[in-house]
């Protein structure tokens, strides 16, 4: 195990530069917080680059001792996203993932963190094979949305997309736009075959046309009361749950 005490270190401040997307393309890598989510990470298929521990935290049985650099509290404080770090952090590698599967999702522009971390813990549970994004997301590496996920991002699949438009259209299988004008969803739930894509839109906007375009059937949940709209993460959840178990309905 290496000791670091300098900010000015190289190491520190290339890992302080994970907590930007900007940072994390240049480093090719992305940090993860926390005991829970460093385990997470540590049994997923992402490469272990460097692990950071407060100094006066033990390693945990079965750690990389060769890759672990022990740190004083108010440097890992300067690294971490959060305001009370739990004494470890792990820098992980970056990989390209491709998606492939018989039910997906994707998100075109969903931009809250929140959501977009509670809509990848929610596809993971569900049983989704994998999450295509756009671009104009919240990136799934931030620090707010891995929160958010609870280590799903280290389970399941996900894809980001330059042209996520172009990109649906190379799927062989029906693809599901969320909009207030389409049709009612529960009505279609049984005429869908069990090979499908839905996709979620920005929070304010929707989903784009371009994106929209690319979709073969438009569907919307009902709307019993004066709300409007439904946050884009319950959409999400309902729809998710409800295509993965018909049987049940």
């Amino acid at each position: 195990m290496e000791k670091i005490t300098s900010m000015h270190n190289p190491r520190v401040q290339a890992w302080r530069s994970l907590k930007t997307k900007s940072g994390r393309e240049a480093e090719g890598a992305f940090l993860v917080e926390g005991f829970k989510s460093v385990g997470e990470a540590l049994n997923s298929s992402f490469e272990l680059l460097a692990l950071i521990l407060q100094e006066d935290v033990p390693l945990p049985e079965g750690y990389p001792e060769d890759r672990t650099f022990l740190v004083p509290a108010h440097l890992l404080a300067a690294v971490c996203d959060t305001k009370t770090p739990q004494g470890i952090a792990a820098v992980m590698r970056m990989k390209h993932q491709q998606v492939t599967g018989k039910r997906l999702l994707a998100l075109d522009g969903v931009q809250d963190p929140g959501n977009v971390g509670t809509i990848l813990r929610t596809a993971d549970a569900a049983g989704l094979d994998g999450v295509l994004y756009s671009s104009q997301c919240a990136d799934p590496f931030s620090p707010k949305v891995l929160r958010a996920t609870m280590g799903s991002v280290f389970h399941l699949p996900v894809e980001e997309c330059p042209d996520l438009a172009s990109r649906l259209r190379t799927l062989d299988m029906p693809v599901l736009a969320s909009r207030l004008d389409g049709d009612p969803f529960f009505s279609m739930l049984p005429s869908l075959p069990d090979t499908w894509c839905l996709i979620i839109g920005n929070e304010g906007n929707g989903i784009s046309p371009e994106v929209t375009a690319s979709a073969s059937h438009l569907v919307r949940l009902p709307m019993h009361g004066a709300a409007e709209s439904l946050n884009a993460a319950v959409a999400a959840g309902i729809m998710m749950y409800a295509l993965t178990n018909r049987q049940d309905l």
